[in-house]
């Protein structure tokens, strides 16, 4: 009984003090200061992301008399994304200019069309120009591929076309000599086409001149891949073993050795992979590959059976030493069957990068929120290979700000087993509430000033968007990794003490909020460092809307109300009594 006197005795002192609390908060009260620490779930999924993973192998003729060509179907490789592959490998088969320098208009206007199509379908075409095919074993010369001076005009023709689509051409395999474009049976990049093995000086002259003419075609940012080792290191006039390999320092510097990767089309056929690893001791090839594949794409196919090394053990080891960023999955299945089931599982998830968001923090202040850090984990044998920039991305009150962060944003330093750490601060962010977001978008800002075709670019396309492997933080319409974190800058809200109402008097009209981005009324948006205040609002003189004073103004009058109806309340009580 004594308890419920109590609490009775209580209730008007709770009643003042709730009138308080209610009065002098703002609706979006500043947050509180310290940490706030979320952290997220790892998926275990295969994450259909760009420029990574199984890919499909296409290919498409132009022979003598302009047949052959299949053109891309859309809803085939749409179709592809729903399994994982975002990306092909086009082999465009030119037999019908092999001794011609000019390249039919039409046979340009289909290309053009294939890139579009893969666009529409949010697939990356990874690209190869060649002559010829191979027939049945063994190959005899002549083969049927071209001299150094018709390839040079070939490719000087296809400049505008690969740079106004380079937004889906992630890379560009050098190609065009030999048969399949893979550089070894060729009538005219050997000094006998009978002993396609013996490649003189001159030869690899000319060899790395196409090299160099594809360099030039493509913007600065993309790379052209070899079919050796030995290829990059004769363009370049560098050793062999780790000593001649990319440093971090010449890392993406748009320099050719930064722009040179490599394509091994008979990955773990053989101890040497059939002529790819061309060194002796062949180990100097195989620690120069560990060390360039770092910082350039890595990728091709199987084509043998040859355990122990083919087998799942042996090829995911070299996967992740070589860095490889895509494989075939259409060849050799024979190789790839042998993996089983959860090794090409495993497979689809670490081609390339992977990245897991493990946990953001959010700290703030009296004034609010003031920096976020977000720690992102690779889980891929690779890092992104094209250009790829991190940013956050802040939705809510006062509209969509993109804020840098302060480094360790470029995504292609975000190395395989390492943890990145992004910090940013919210300096010039409006007062408001706002969700905030990790993007990853593509970092194509659009095509070459001096290309001929306006496409569209990719960069705010979801599609070529990095999507974290998390569950239940990805955005498919927009392109958005969900960080789970309420920002909460300034105060959302001025304090407004209401005058006294008549209990018999109508409830007061609420103004309809106003849209997101737009300020109350007819009042300006407040800019950092302007003077200008607000005559309506009761806190203007106090230059911020949350200030101490102004919580303090409202908080007194507040008490006043809150003690007078306490004291109405006790004089009504010794009244009755």
């Amino acid at each position: 009984m004594q308890q419920r006197k109590n609490r009775k005795r209580f209730v008007p002192i709770g009643i003042a003090l709730a009138g308080i609390a209610a009065l002098a908060i703002p609706s979006a009260a500043v947050a509180a200061p310290g940490d706030v620490t979320v952290q997220y779930e790892e998926s275990a999924g295969v994450i259909a992301n760009p420029e990574r993973g199984f890919y499909d192998h296409t290919e498409t003729h132009y022979r003598a008399d302009g047949s052959g060509y299949v053109p891309l179907n859309r809803a085939e490789i749409e179709a592809f994304r729903t399994e994982g592959v975002t990306q092909i490998l086009r082999v465009f088969y030119l037999e019908k200019f092999v001794n011609t320098p000019t390249l039919d208009p039409e046979f340009l206007a289909l290309v053009q069309a294939d890139y579009d199509t893969a666009r529409e379908a949010g697939i990356s075409v990874i690209t190869r120009f060649a002559y010829v095919q191979g027939g049945a074993w063994p190959y005899e010369p002549p083969h049927g591929d071209a001299p150094l001076d018709i390839v040079l005009a070939h490719i000087e023709q296809l400049t505008p076309i690969l740079r106004a689509n380079a937004d889906v051409i992630p890379v560009v395999q050098n190609g065009l000599i030999g048969l399949w474009g893979e550089g070894y049976y060729t009538d005219h990049f050997v000094a006998d086409p009978a002993n396609p093995g013996v490649v003189t000086e001159e030869d690899w002259a000319n060899r790395s001149a196409v090299t160099d003419a594809l360099l030039e075609a493509l913007p600065a940012d993309r790379s052209v891949q070899v079919r050796t080792m030995l290829s990059k290191q004769k363009l370049l006039d560098v050793p062999t073993g780790a000593a001649g390999a990319i440093t971090p320092a010449q890392a993406h510097d748009g320099s050719d050795i930064s722009r040179v990767g490599h394509h091994n089309d008979c990955f773990l056929a053989a101890p040497d992979d059939w002529g790819t690893f061309l060194s002796d001791p062949i180990e100097l090839d195989q620690e120069y590959l560990e060390a360039d594949s770092k910082y350039v794409p890595i990728g091709g196919e199987t084509c043998n059976v040859n355990p122990p090394r083919s087998e799942w053990a042996s090829a995911s080891a070299e996967m992740a030493r070589y860095n490889y960023s895509y494989l075939n999955r259409d060849y050799n299945k024979d190789v790839l069957n042998t993996w089983g089931a959860e090794g090409i599982e495993e497979t689809a998830q670490r081609l390339g990068y992977r990245f897991v968001m493990t946990e953001s923090t959010l700290s703030a202040d009296d004034g609010g929120a003031t920096q976020i850090s977000v720690d992102v984990r690779n889980d891929g044998w690779a890092a992104p290979y094209n250009p790829r920039t991190a940013v956050l991305v802040l939705e809510g009150d006062m509209g969509r700000f993109e804020v840098p962060f302060d480094g360790n944003d470029d995504a292609r330093l975000w190395m395989p087993g390492t943890t990145t750490t992004l910090t940013a601060s919210f300096a010039g962010i409006p007062d408001g509430e706002y969700r905030a977001y990790l993007a990853l978008p593509a970092g194509d800002a659009g095509t070459s000033v001096d290309a001929p075709l306006a496409i569209q670019a990719v960069s705010d396309d979801p599609r070529f968007a990095i999507q974290t492997a998390n569950v239940d933080t990805w955005d498919p319409a927009t392109g958005l990794n969900a960080l789970g974190q309420t920002v909460t800058i300034g105060a959302a809200a001025p304090v407004v003490t209401p005058a006294p109402v008549d209990p018999a008097d109508p409830a007061p009209e609420v103004p309809a909020p106003a849209a997101p981005g737009a300020a109350p009324g007819n009042v300006a948006p407040v800019v950092s460092g302007d003077d200008t205040t607000d005559a309506r609002d009761p806190l203007a003189n106090t230059g911020s809307e949350s200030s101490p004073l102004g919580l303090a103004v409202a908080a007194a009058v507040a008490m006043l109300i809150g003690t007078g109806a306490l004291v109405a309340l006790r004089r009504r009580q010794s009244q009755l009594s």
